[in-house]
């Protein structure tokens, strides 16, 4: 592993300021990611800036809204009464990721923030319609995922809570990948106040919306509505997992399965 200098801030304000300074420094939250680029020697940061410790963890229910700070475990967001009374499509997304190990160390803003194609928060940011909340801004998500492993996100800016608004009803559907558990293909379903939305993870180099299904499901999260629909395979992914067109049939599945979900028939 790579020599690099460790610091534990005690704040978000100290965390940026020691992330300015180094010559290249990365963020540590639950390492899920970091820690095994660092073996691997993939990554060779100088300076590591660990986020844990620093009270940027819980998940508040308040009228509409969910807010869910950035240094929030899956398993806490999984386990969360008032997040199943609220979204439960949300808690139940997090239930699915990784392992007990994982879910119990990895945390929902390094999950956004690293933006794995195959991720599952991202699903759920992008088809709920979040906001997500830095340390100097917020953003929607709709312009927070831009491509494979990058975000919107500038130098020295932390991800330290997301907004997600409460919906009518919502569903998440996964193939994932039995060793991993990162999805195949995923996706989230929502009947929100400014229509339906489906966002799609791990079928492209970016979580996307796909404006096809929402078309198909206008006029509210009906399972009848996705009968006989059919995907183009453009510009999906293929790989030794699944080529591009069996990907594109696994999108109207799980679609379909989301939306039962949706709709208490999963």
């Amino acid at each position: 592993m790579h020599d690099f200098t460790y610091h534990r801030p005690s704040s978000i304000d100290e965390a940026v300021k020691v992330l300015g300074s180094a010559e290249d420094g990365a963020l540590l939250s639950g390492g899920q990611t970091l820690i095994p680029t660092l073996k691997q020697g993939l990554a060779m940061p100088s300076d590591v800036v660990d986020l844990s410790g620093l009270g940027n963890a819980g998940i508040t229910v308040s009228g509409s809204t969910v807010t869910i700070k950035a240094g929030t475990c899956h398993a806490d967001v999984a386990a969360s009464a008032e997040l199943k009374g609220a979204i439960p499509a949300l808690a139940e997304l997090a239930e699915g990721i990784g392992d007990p190990q994982v879910r119990n160390r990895g945390t929902i803003g390094g999950s956004i923030a690293n933006n794995d194609p195959a991720a599952d928060y991202p699903a759920a940011c992008l088809g709920l319609g979040a906001t997500i909340r830095t340390n100097s801004r917020e953003i929607a998500a709709d312009d927070f995922f831009v491509d494979m492993f990058e975000t919107a996100l500038e130098p020295g800016e932390i991800v330290t809570e997301i907004v997600f608004p409460v919906p009518a009803k919502a569903g998440y559907a996964k193939f994932p990948n039995p060793a991993s558990r990162y999805a195949l293909v995923g996706v989230f379903v929502a009947e929100t106040g400014g229509g339906v939305r489906v966002a799609v993870t791990g079928a492209g180099p970016c979580v996307f919306r796909s404006g096809e299904l929402e078309s198909a499901l206008s006029g509210g999260l009906s399972e009848g509505a996705l009968d006989g629909i059919s995907l183009t395979a453009d510009n999906l992914n293929g790989d030794i997992h699944a080529s591009p067109e069996y990907r594109a049939h696994l999108i109207a599945v799980m679609a379909r399965r989301a939306v039962a979900h949706a709709n208490g028939n999963g």
